[in-house]
């Protein structure tokens, strides 16, 4: 690719960064002699990635604004299809966490009039995250990737009803699969500005049940608590975007905007001498998709198939192998295989069926997230109950998808999981939400104050020895208490235990706020 000429105009001159769907080249146009960024999608993904390619060319080429990356040009044949765009300096917005509230609000004022702008077009973006908004070294936002973005409004997330993102900044909406608007995308921002000027995320948790339940049920701390001198404008800023009912969230992007722009500080020249101090001097672009790193240096994803029916193993696996950004580096016929191949083979996605004979799949998840917490795990699997996908999800897994599922959407979940997205099969995102909200459980057993101060604790993201500390007792009472109750509450791991106990109602979601 290096050293082509695409339709006679295009130079391209070199690699600055590549994903499982598309690599993106530093070039130039010969003709109005600027640098630009060829976008070229690789030629072997799967129809749905395709339509998102197209997608995203003709969302943002609707788009005329400052803060909003530009595409100048499309180009290239069905196998091979590119888009000529803006080449951006600069750093991702993740760089910049934390940031002072001054700078903060000021990138916020700018995301918001960059969405404010796309919304009146009717378009929504639905994939906020810090990974899609860039800083120039001027200080100058710029919103990319409207490859998931969507006319009006959307009764689902994608035609097949999957969740694709990064569910710390789902909305509460995206969680349950409910209708979208153009308030999805004021929620997203306010997860980005709480995370940027506090350093955490609002929402958080190991296990992805938890996070889309926090994120229709649990209110965020307020910044202050951590970030003492934010402007009191701010934070309410911030945590209207946050509301749960996206009616009570500010009306417009551009309403936000205005409300940031108050709490702005200091002017355009302190937030440029931030920008380029944390800026390199030779800066470029970032890959599209930046975690995680070995995948975008390596472009091939490293995939363990761990299923015991071998003949479907193997046609699984030579179909994977079929495709270049994919490689099956072993095969397992349990989990204690797959464990052992784990142990000894750098791998990036664990395709995992969670009944098998011997060690089953459900009973290594623990363990596979404690010793390779960077691996994806990806379930595949036969069992379409609601049981065995919340005990799965609870388990650390990062993706569920049923067997019967079609090569090509194996394919994109394996893409999808290895970049770091969230995916869920057909209906299964709201059956996660409402199963973590059922209370059609046993009858409630008996906790006393430490059980229930433990298992908050534990609910509320914190280690043992942070668990300790904050009831001033010893470290080891707790473990010791730990034991009990996961005996107690039938459970395998002290993530369980607590979920036991939020599921029956034993600890409260209103509690964690406070531990």
């Amino acid at each position: 690719m290096i050293g082509r000429k695409l339709n006679n105009r295009y130079e391209v001159i070199e690699l600055i960064g590549e994903g499982a769907t598309a690599a993106v080249y530093r070039g130039t146009d010969l003709r109005l002699q600027r640098t630009v960024a060829i976008k070229v999608l690789l030629p072997y993904v799967d129809s749905t990635t395709r339509q998102r390619f197209q997608r995203e060319a003709l969302s943002a080429a609707k788009l005329n604004h400052g803060n909003i990356m530009a595409i100048y040009d499309v180009g290239g044949n069905e196998k091979e299809p590119y888009l000529i765009i803006e080449y951006i300096e600069g750093k991702p917005l993740f760089s910049f966490i934390p940031s002072k509230p001054d700078v903060v609000a000021e990138f916020g004022r700018q995301i918001c009039l960059a969405l404010d702008y796309a919304h009146r077009q009717s378009l929504i973006h639905r994939d906020i995250k810090p990974a899609n908004i860039h800083i120039t070294p001027t200080g100058q936002v710029k919103i990319m990737d409207f490859g998931l973005a969507i006319t009006g409004e959307a009764k689902r997330l994608t035609a097949t009803g999957r969740i694709i993102g990064t569910p710390a900044y789902l909305s509460p909406e995206q969680a349950q699969g409910l209708q979208l608007n153009h308030r999805t995308d004021i929620y997203s921002t306010g997860v980005v500005l709480y995370e940027l000027v506090t350093g955490v995320l609002p929402f958080d948790a190991d296990d992805i049940g938890v996070l889309l339940l926090q994120q229709v049920k649990k209110d965020p701390r307020p910044p202050s608590s951590l970030v003492p001198d934010i402007p009191l404008i701010m934070e309410r800023a911030i945590l209207k975007a946050l509301a749960k009912n996206p009616n009570e969230r500010f009306e417009t992007a551009g309403a936000m905007a205005a409300a940031l722009a108050e709490s702005v500080q200091r002017r355009t020249d302190t937030i440029s001498a931030a920008v380029v101090d944390q800026t390199d001097e030779a800066p470029q672009v970032e890959p599209e998709h930046i975690e995680p790193p070995d995948i975008v240096d390596a472009g091939v994803i490293r995939v363990v198939l761990a299923d015991d029916h071998r003949i479907l193993r193997s046609s699984l696996a030579m179909y994977l192998d079929d495709t270049p950004s994919i490689h099956v580096v072993g095969e397992a016929d349990d989990g204690a295989q797959a464990l052992d191949i784990l142990q000894s083979t750098p791998t990036d996605v664990l395709l995992l069926d969670l009944n098998m004979p011997g060690t089953s799949g459900l009973a290594i998840l623990p363990q596979v997230r404690e010793d390779w917490p960077n691996l994806k795990v990806l379930v595949l699997t036969g069992r379409d109950e609601d049981a065995y996908i919340m005990r799965a999800l609870r388990a650390g897994a990062h993706g569920y998808i049923l067997k019967t599922t079609s090569e090509q959407e194996l394919i994109r979940a394996v893409q999808d999981v290895a970049e770091g997205n969230l995916v869920l099969g057909r209906g299964v995102a709201e059956r996660v939400v409402q199963g973590f909200m059922s209370r059609d459980e046993p009858e409630e057993k008996q906790l006393n104050d430490l059980d229930r101060a433990v298992l908050t604790g534990i609910a509320a993201g914190l280690t043992n020895d942070q668990i300790a500390e904050r009831l001033e007792i010893d470290p080891q009472l707790v473990a010791a208490q730990l034991v009990v109750l996961i005996d107690q509450l039938g459970a395998t791991s002290r993530t369980e235990a607590s979920l036991v106990a939020l599921r029956q109602g034993m600890i409260l979601l209103e509690d964690l706020q406070n531990f």
